[in-house]
């Protein structure tokens, strides 16, 4: 079951070692508290936490920028579970929103353990889609930053995953190769078929247990990584 040859390993960020609905949901119990947002916060989240990841997948696409997923994520939600909410007060949460973010610095589950684990073994790195300036805050304040030797996020690059541009800008950088290098993240699409389709391997991090297809590499807990690394 191991996978050999490998020498690279290539992680997503939010949603595979950070916790981001976690953090998320923490961000938004503060700033709402902060502008006196009344709303039922869980009835928020079971709204904000798909319309994000569909404006995301938008911004992946490149069909809006990202002020508008920032805004209009905020903005459907409220809409949704009808709070009157102007402008003025989207963009302020908005803005604190992202200012806040990295204040909360939760891992998944078996994240250091993996990772040092991992870390005598190959070189680790990051590619990731987030935004630039809170990609880093949130590898330092988590306190996993030392473990990559290279961040690559789609700011500095211009595209996005699973655009090929970014991996190899990625793999070019430390100069790896494809075959020798793998892929692991939580986004069919984004991470895996991303990578496969550059050539190199990929794991999907299937922490929510959708149903994948069998010829599929993946993993339900990131210590499951021990199987074929």
């Amino acid at each position: 079951m191991k996978i050999k040859g490998i020498k690279d390993v290539f992680f997503d960020l939010d949603h595979t070692l950070w916790d981001f609905d976690k953090n998320s949901a923490l961000t938004f119990h503060k700033i709402f508290k902060m502008h006196n947002v009344t709303v039922d916060i869980d009835e928020f989240l079971s709204h904000y936490e798909p319309i994000n990841l569909e404006y995301w997948k938008l911004y992946r696409e490149d069909k809006i920028d990202k002020a508008s997923l920032r805004y209009n994520r905020l903005n459907d939600t409220f809409n949704r579970i009808s709070f009157q909410a102007d402008s003025t007060l989207i963009h302020k949460l908005s803005t604190d929103y992202i200012a806040y973010l990295t204040s909360f610095n939760h891992l998944f589950q078996d994240t250091l353990d993996t990772l040092n684990y991992l870390k005598p073994k190959y070189r680790l790195h990051i590619i990731t889609n987030g935004f630039q300036e809170v990609q880093e805050s949130k590898l330092k304040n988590s306190n996993i930053y030392h473990f990559f030797k290279s961040v690559t996020d789609s700011e500095q690059v211009g595209v996005k995953k699973p655009n090929p541009i970014i991996f190899n800008h990625a793999l070019q950088k430390v100069r790896a190769n494809p075959e020798s290098s793998i892929m692991i993240g939580d986004n069919m699409e984004a991470d895996v078929l991303g990578a496969l389709n550059f050539g190199m391997e990929a794991i999907y991090f299937n922490y929510l247990k959708t149903a994948a297809q069998s010829h599929i590499k993946q993993i339900n807990k990131l210590e499951e990584l021990k199987l074929f690394l």
